[in-house]
């Protein structure tokens, strides 16, 4: 089993991935074999609703949001991680989460359908329950079990360095792996036993007007 880590800072070993790692170290220590994949600090295009990745299974604009898409093929859980900037999520997170999440749900490939999903954030000081629900949002739409720990899945830290000193923070991670690779087990569990995933239905779509 495999879990698929999202670093989404600016910054590649910050606070963030200081975080990440932790549960990626946590989730090891149960045989779950992690990634965690940086989205870097290339300009991400925001969506631009064309709606062609329902044709062709990805999005359209070819970076690093269709390398994501197709390691999620293959996992089988995920977290994703973001530092606070103006109390929400990151710049860079909420355009490429944008277009991951719409391209799959389009595409029907149901990459994220009943994966566990967990939310990370890192901040010095404030903005985190924010950015929490913020991120979390993406993975409710998309049918994803969330995994929650015995806090907030928080850290706090102006450096790598702070966040190391924040052990609250740091057991509140390790316990989130813990409880994803219980999860997982048990999933695997399940199905070895016969129990079925539900059934999916077609989408019903309306609005306000009808």
């Amino acid at each position: 089993m495999k879990v698929l880590l999202l670093n989404g800072s600016p910054h590649k070993n910050g606070c963030t991935y200081t975080a990440l790692n932790e549960v990626a170290k946590s989730l090891n220590l149960e045989a779950i074999e992690t990634e965690i994949f940086y989205v870097g600090t290339d300009p991400i295009t925001p969506c631009k609703d064309c709606r062609a990745c329902s044709q062709i299974g990805k999005c359209v604009i070819n970076d690093k949001v269709n390398e994501f898409l197709e390691k999620a093929e293959t996992s089988d859980g995920f977290v994703f991680g973001s530092p606070v900037h103006y109390a929400s999520a990151s710049g860079i997170i909420v355009p490429f989460l944008d277009r991951v999440f719409y391209a799959d749900a389009l595409s029907g490939k149901q990459r994220f359908r009943l994966k566990p999903g967990a939310t990370v954030i890192s901040a010095r000081r404030a903005g985190t329950t924010a950015t929490l629900d913020q991120i979390n949002k993406y993975l409710l739409v998309s049918e994803m079990p969330v995994i929650a720990s015995r806090y907030w899945n928080m850290v706090h830290g102006w450096m790598p360095e702070d966040v190391k000193q924040d052990l609250e923070g740091l057991q509140t991670m390790r316990i989130l792996g813990k409880n994803m690779s219980w999860f997982l087990k048990m999933k695997e569990l399940s199905l070895k036993y016969g129990l079925q995933m539900p059934e999916t239905e077609e989408y019903v779509y309306t609005n306000f007007i009808k």
